[in-house]
């Protein structure tokens, strides 16, 4: 397999399913085990330009972990972009200090640019509605942990289908694997034709739904996202399907064993507090997994693992 190191990951559709698989495997191994020094005397610069709790502090936190320390831009307003500097002048200043960057940002296809003027690696952390790989790692990771494949699965997608940039990359790698998947979201807020065009050109299996309730038996994943107000441009829009769907215990009478309850978190409303006590509530540890899959592609993309 063609080396890791100094890759990019900008887009989940820049890797292959056997690459991904490999990628799942040194996560794991990496749970398993702690690597304390291996990423001694690196450094990793973090710049997000956006607002971030788990993805920020899971990269800082794997590259600590790992040895290696940190250089972290946490709010826009204190940095020469506040003064007008672009995306490409910010990356090929802070790329002289680092080794590595990942990065959050409101700009769809900023992290391609990035990755186009930078020498080091650069991994995206999130650009805008576009595309978060590395929470599509450890999403599958998770999926894998929990079901122990990744293909022959019915997995529920719900909620914010249109601007949730989870949805859009997990969508095309579980498609890749061949699990069924059930986009279920208000009319509004559907999965974007250039998903859904891309699952019929890989001939993936997929049908969407308004409700869930029809669907619940026969489901290995529900994957809920939050509707995402600051994507709105009307507001009122937003009162309008904030609220659209609520999982709560009445709705898991009739799940399957083996069924989990994913999402990539902050939740607001969707899914209700009861629900954190059941067997089929997997977020928390689910975030959790980011920690180890950060750790892996941190060490893949500096030539350490």
């Amino acid at each position: 397999m063609e080396s890791f190191k100094n890759r990019d990951i900008i887009s989940i559709r820049d890797f292959s399913k056997k690459e991904i698989l490999y990628i799942l495997e040194v996560a794991k191994k990496f749970k398993n085990k702690p690597h304390a020094s291996l990423l001694k005397n690196k450094i990793l610069a973090s710049l997000f330009f956006e607002p971030s709790t788990r993805t920020r502090f899971s990269f800082e936190s794997a590259m600590e972990r790992l040895g290696g320390s940190v250089i972290s831009l946490a709010d826009a307003k204190a940095s020469s972009s506040a003064k007008g500097e672009s995306v490409s002048d910010s990356i090929k200043i802070v790329e002289k200090y680092c080794d590595v960057v990942v990065m959050r940002h409101s700009l769809e296809g900023s992290a391609r640019l990035a990755a186009e003027v930078s020498r080091n690696p650069i991994i995206n952390g999130g650009d805008g509605a576009n595309q978060h790989p590395t929470q599509t790692f450890l999403d599958l990771f998770t999926i894998m942990e929990t079901q122990k494949k990744l293909g022959g699965l019915n997995v529920a997608i719900v909620g914010d289908l249109k601007y949730g940039r989870t949805t859009h990359s997990l969508a095309y790698a579980l498609g890749m694997f061949g699990a069924k998947l059930h986009f279920v979201s208000p009319t509004a807020l559907r999965m974007p034709k250039y998903v859904t065009h891309e699952l019929k050109k890989m001939k993936a299996k997929y049908a969407e739904h308004k409700h869930p309730e029809q669907i619940m038996p026969k489901l290995d994943i529900f994957y809920a996202t939050r509707i995402q107000k600051e994507r709105f441009p009307d507001q009122l829009e937003y009162e309008k399907v904030k609220d659209v769907y609520v999982i709560t215990n009445k709705l898991l009478t009739k799940v399957k064993k083996n069924f989990k309850i994913m999402h990539p978190l902050p939740r607001v409303n969707e899914i209700n507090y009861e629900v954190d006590e059941t067997p089929y509530a997997y977020y928390f540890e689910q975030a959790n997994n980011g920690l180890y899959v950060r750790e892996a592609l941190l060490a893949l993309v500096l030539g350490k693992a």
